[in-house]
Parts: C-alpha cells; sequence; structure tokens
C-alpha cells in the first residue's frame, strides 16, 4: 500500500528546504517514515504478512542510512528533522 500522490506532496510541501526539493535526505526521510507507519498499521492486522515485514525492516535500514547521512554532514539539520518527525523519545 504504496502512499498516493496526495500524501507524498503534503509531506514534500512540509518538509521541502526549497521550491523543487524532492530528493533532500529529510524528504526522503520523511517520506520513508510515512510508508514505515502505513506498513506498522497493515502489520497489526496481518501479523502473518512476511513479505511486508522484511520490506518494513529494509525501509527502516535505508531510512537510519539516510538518518547517518544526514547526522554526519548536518547535525542541527538531523536534530530539527527528529524533533519534527519524533522518531526520538
Amino acid at each position: 500500500m504504496p502512499l498516493s500522490k496526495e500524501q507524498k506532496q503534503e509531506v514534500m510541501e512540509k518538509y521541502k528546504l526549497h521550491e523543487h526539493d524532492t530528493g533532500s535526505p529529510e524528504v526522503q526521510i520523511a517520506i520513508l517514515t510515512e510508508k514505515i507507519k502505513q506498513l506498522n498499521e497493515h502489520l497489526k492486522t496481518h501479523q502473518q504478512d512476511h513479505a511486508s515485514r522484511r520490506g518494513l525492516l529494509k525501509m527502516v535500514g535505508k531510512r537510519r542510512g539516510l538518518l547517518n547521512y544526514l547526522k554526519s554532514n548536518s547535525a542541527d539539520r538531523y536534530l530539527e528533522l527528529i524533533k519534527k518527525l519524533g522518531l526520538r523519545k
């Protein structure tokens, strides 16, 4: 269950750095976070869906890599993003 075009546009509008920003780490991480949230909801009702669980783990790993990249290049942008997304407790 991918994000709809409207949902993706909404996320991009919220986290973009400039007018035509679609590929910055912030936008990519925000989109992955939305996909992860959707997949988590799916897995709550379909516990035996191991293929989707594998996809979820791949997405979490990809998000982790992007977060590490952002943290190493711009710690203040990293801290701002995790605060906005509510990723760290």
